[in-house]
């Protein structure tokens, strides 16, 4: 992980970043790095405020790279799967299917026997699964952390 994070160092941030706008976009093209180049796993982000914090730190000491590496080691997390989204994963598609097999006796939704089993379920599961991401991120933004 130290090579890694430090050749993404020499890629985004070796190119003289002064304000800590550039540095979070930077620090988010590396986060999209490693997740493109690691595939099947995925990692989140630091919140914004610690990479601000970092910034301001990071910008007083003369060891930039270093404090870099080890920034970025301390703060890849693996990311981890989400209850809500894993249930709405397995009962969605029964669900999509029990409603369009009610859609089709319902007069007014009877344009719905045109759509293809093979097509239907699968986008009715992703619209439940953004629905479900939808709302919990609309339920916990106003939480305090």
């Amino acid at each position: 992980m130290t090579w890694i994070s430090g050749t993404l160092y020499d890629r985004f941030i070796d190119n003289q970043i002064y304000d800590p706008e550039a540095f979070h976009i930077a620090i988010l093209d590396i986060f999209n790095a490693i997740n493109m180049a690691l595939p099947g796993k995925h990692y989140d982000a630091p919140a914004h405020q610690e990479i601000e914090e970092f910034y301001d730190k990071w910008n007083e000491d003369g060891k930039k790279k270093e404090d870099f590496t080890k920034f970025i080691i301390e703060n890849v997390n693996l990311s981890k799967a989400d209850e809500s989204m894993m249930i709405t994963g397995i009962v969605a598609p029964p669900v999509a299917m029990v409603a369009k097999k009610t859609g089709q006796s319902v007069p007014q939704l009877s344009a719905i026997k045109a759509i293809p089993d093979a097509v239907f379920v699968p986008a009715a599961t992703i619209a439940f699964l953004i629905v479900v991401k939808l709302s919990r991120r609309m339920a916990f933004k106003n939480i305090p952390s």
